[in-house]
């Protein structure tokens, strides 16, 4: 045990100066937090994903998906996902989560198994809109949660594992089609692209039960089994020492919480742009695989994964980085250059073929970093709860809009696998994204300089900090303020070790 725990701090992920009450309490939060929200996330992706798996093993033929279809279906799926994302988040904040997202859950299940039985383009749509509509609650809610747990030195590394559900689901899809595709096709009469997706819906009910067991909600409003209650309130304590503030209710104060003040327009902006521009390592990556004749197709389901694995490791890498140099945008940066790079390439397009693999996998790596964005915006809102939720589910309408629209216009399926125009348009947003990146950083300096300090102000209206009190450090990330905090909590003897419950 000394061994483990040596190397957890080592790794930062219980930092040395972290109690053992804290240690205890801090691992009981990542097994609930965790692993609901992953295997949520987990089903998620794998039902999602499946459509891309099954058209290029079957589907296309078998439904006549010919010319733009497939665009189509997609967009059909994020038309659902955006309708109900900004108001699912603002009712999580008041309804037990642990009920709410697995029932949703079980809802994406059925629909996804109503797929393997569509005999028509026209069902096809029909089936991927409700998909999108009942899986709106899982990405934006088990953000919400997972970013209402954690202090900021925590947040990096918990976001990593909780990113990393995307592709190692993406990455499970490709071989679980691979596998269906060789096994499973003809067997019952179906084809092995019908079997992805009954064995998908047979991966993912059984999992919401997950949900209704492990699901804490959020600290001061959860009712898990599993916290005694002093814990309980050394979650709410913690948080509070980092300026995360309690709830403060959903009323007519909501909306100018939201809008009143820079950083959900700022935010919108900056990550959708990130989101958006490393788009070619999927759908466009996976059908250039496609039009190569020597790839066979579980060659091309198992190359695809390749990018998924890259997304992994920069992932956890940028992860803990960030937390370790106590700022988000350092990685975003660098990420946002090797995007540049790679649209380049990747519009240039005669280049040798090891320069494209290098372009594809290199976005992949590219999406490891705006896996940071979420957690930034979290630190920004720290102050209001109910804000947070609803920023998270509007910054991500944004995202789901985009992809309803981008890849008809800049990446029709009749273009590929050279999509002249989509390398243009994320070339000439990786241009914009390296522009506006600051802007976070440079507009809060501004308002601190003004005297309005969100942070501080939460640290004083529990107590915690007096308000004479001066705070060094940017805000974003470089935390150099809060440990001068600390010291004076540790002054006054309210420290985790011992808040009286």
């Amino acid at each position: 045990m000394r061994i483990l725990d040596r190397f957890t701090e080592i790794i930062d992920w219980y930092p040395k100066h972290m109690s053992k009450e804290e240690r205890r309490l801090v691992f009981k939060i990542d097994w609930l937090v965790l692993s609901f929200t992953c295997i949520s996330y987990f089903t998620k992706n794998l039902d999602v994903s499946a459509l891309t798996n099954a058209y290029i093993s079957g589907m296309k033929e078998d439904l006549d998906l010919g010319g733009n279809r497939l665009n189509y279906a997609t967009s059909m799926y994020y038309v659902g996902y955006a309708i109900f994302q900004i108001p699912s988040n603002i009712v999580l904040t008041r309804l037990p989560a642990e009920y709410y997202l697995p029932a949703f859950e079980v809802m994406w299940g059925l629909f996804t198994l109503g797929t393997a039985f569509i005999t028509s383009y026209q069902q096809l749509l029909v089936m991927r809109f409700f998909v999108g509509f009942t899986a709106t609650a899982c990405w934006v809610g088990n953000m919400h949660i997972v970013n209402s747990w954690y202090t900021r030195q925590e947040l990096g590394k918990r976001n990593a594992i909780y990113g990393c559900v995307s592709p190692l689901g993406s990455m499970f899809s490709g071989y679980l089609q691979s596998a269906a595709y060789t096994n499973l096709r003809g067997v019952r009469g179906l084809e092995g692209w019908r079997w992805l997706f009954i064995i998908c819906t047979i991966i993912t009910i059984p999992c919401s039960i997950i949900g209704v067991l492990f699901c804490p909600n959020v600290p001061d409003r959860t009712r898990s089994r599993w916290f005694t209650e002093r814990e309980k309130q050394l979650c709410v304590d913690r948080l509070l020492k980092d300026g995360f503030a309690k709830t403060r209710g959903v009323d007519r104060t909501l909306f100018k919480r939201i809008f009143g003040n820079w950083r959900i327009y700022v935010f919108f902006v900056v990550a959708n742009l990130f989101w958006m521009t490393p788009y070619p390592s999927g759908l466009p990556y996976t059908l250039w695989l496609k039009s190569n004749q020597q790839y066979s197709v579980p060659m091309v389901n198992n190359l695809a994964t390749i990018a998924h694995g890259a997304t992994i490791a920069s992932t956890m890498v940028c992860g803990f980085y960030s937390d370790w140099r106590k700022n988000r945008w350092e990685p975003i940066f660098y990420g946002g250059i090797l995007i540049l790079v790679c649209n380049v390439l990747l519009l240039v397009w005669n280049v040798p073929e090891g320069a494209k693999f290098f372009a594809f996998l290199g976005l992949g790596v590219a999406n490891g970093p705006t896996n940071l964005l979420m957690p930034w915006l979290a630190e920004f809102m720290s102050h209001d709860l109910e804000a947070r939720s609803a920023s998270i589910a509007i910054v991500n309408v944004g995202w789901v809009v985009i992809n309803c629209i981008v890849p008809i216009i800049a990446w029709p399926t009749v273009s590929a696998p050279r999509y002249r125009g989509g390398y243009i348009w994320s070339t000439v947003m990786s241009v914009i994204e390296l522009i506006v990146l600051p802007l976070p950083m440079i507009l809060e300096r501004r308002e601190r300089k003004r005297g309005i300090d969100f942070r501080r102000t939460v640290l004083e209206e529990n107590g915690i900090v007096s308000a004479g009190l001066e705070e060094k450090g940017n805000g974003v990330g470089d935390d150099q303020s809060f440990e001068e905090a600390g010291k004076v909590v540790n002054e006054k003897e309210v420290d985790v070790n011992t808040v009286a419950v």
